[in-house]
């Protein structure tokens, strides 16, 4: 651990419940975390009410005012002319800018803290754009996934700078020395897939890169194997295949109920198992694996999903404690360094890809 204290910034006002769930679920991270501090943002009448309520957390806690909250149907363009320099999500990020934070974690409105962190915090040196980072459950256990919706669109050099976040966050979140890194693409053959994807995959499989090891073209198949320590993509493809995992488990999850209810056998049967469904169902609690990390910043800023309950949002508290107590953003910071450093890079022609917000 970097330092004794982790201090998160907390937009209490983010996600679909607000202060409620937001402030629940960082008192359960607290006691997980208990060298942990939160510095939290909000309006008052909607924050003190609820933060009186929690003794523990109001102890580790500093409260600061704010008059704007951004709403979950907010553009991104609008939320920087109402919330840039006042709103709740805005000071959170600003906290992480000045020092008083080490990590923002928000569960507000995705392009609207995208764009409010790309404008408060910039972007790493010679990074042209940033990436969300999804923590993906796996037969193997969890890998990393990336990019799920910053952008649509991504070049070779963007797609190899991914790469080196995504093994940097590996080694902070996992503590894998060296975290094997595959490029997601429509078939493992060097021939298949787009221009850009072949490109980033020849220069790595050429140039060795540090701190990973690159092991060519995954499949869509391949995520939920974990056959692989970090998948690589563009954000267009990711969140689809975000969504479409998300959606495939609560379809599952449904089948199950419905199976283990439709019959008296059935529900015998699920008795006698009930362990072993106890266990299956906690393994495909989307909760567990909550918060997605914005890389490619001068600073760290963590997004828990809209509609998470209180434990969905510890989880992504979780997240944000050990990317601050593992010095993620030094190893970012330091494998970048190291690629252009060795030149694994290709030269910008043209325009660089669009950079609209997917917001997963």
């Amino acid at each position: 651990m970097s330092k004794s204290t982790i201090t998160i910034a907390l937009d209490a006002m983010g996600g679909d419940h607000g202060p409620a769930v937001v402030l629940a679920g960082a008192q359960t991270a607290l006691e997980r975390h208990p060298d942990m501090r939160f510095v939290l943002f909000g309006q008052e009448d909607a924050v003190r009410p609820v933060l009186d309520g929690l003794p523990k957390l109001r102890e580790r806690s500093t409260f600061h005012h704010c008059d704007v909250s951004i709403r979950m149907d907010d553009k991104p363009s609008q939320a920087l002319r109402q919330g840039r320099y006042k709103s709740s999500m805005w000071k959170a990020i600003e906290a992480v800018k000045t020092g008083e934070a080490d990590v923002a974690v928000s569960a507000g409105n995705t392009g609207a803290l995208m764009a409010m962190a790309k404008f408060c915090l910039r972007t790493m040196a010679n990074i042209e754009r940033p990436a969300i980072a999804a923590i993906w459950p796996t037969l193997r256990g969890e890998s990393i996934v990336l990019d799920v919706g910053a952008t649509i669109g991504a070049d070779s050099q963007q797609l190899i700078d991914f790469s080196v976040m995504g093994a940097a966050m590996s080694r902070a979140l996992f503590q894998i020395d060296r975290p094997t890194v595959g490029l997601l693409n429509i078939g493992v053959e060097e021939v298949k897939g787009q221009e850009d994807i072949r490109e980033a995959g020849r220069l790595m499989k050429e140039t060795p890169i540090d701190g990973l090891d690159y092991r060519g073209f995954v499949e869509g198949t391949d995520l939920g194997k974990g056959t692989v320590d970090v998948v690589v993509t563009e954000g267009f493809t990711g969140n689809i295949a975000l969504k479409t995992a998300e959606g495939t488990a609560r379809q599952i999850g449904s089948y199950l109920k419905a199976a283990m209810t439709r019959t008296w056998m059935a529900k015998l049967g699920y008795l006698l198992a009930k362990s072993a469904f106890d266990r299956l169902r906690d393994k495909m609690d989307p909760r567990k694996v909550n918060g997605g990390v914005f890389l490619g910043l001068n600073g760290v800023v963590i997004k828990s999903h809209g509609g998470s309950d209180a434990e969905g949002t510890a989880a992504a508290i979780d997240v944000a404690y050990a990317m601050a107590a593992n010095g993620l953003l030094a190893k970012i910071e330091s494998d970048l360094g190291r690629v252009y450093a060795n030149e694994v890079s290709v030269p910008l022609e043209g325009e660089a890809a669009g950079s609209e917000e997917v917001a997963p």
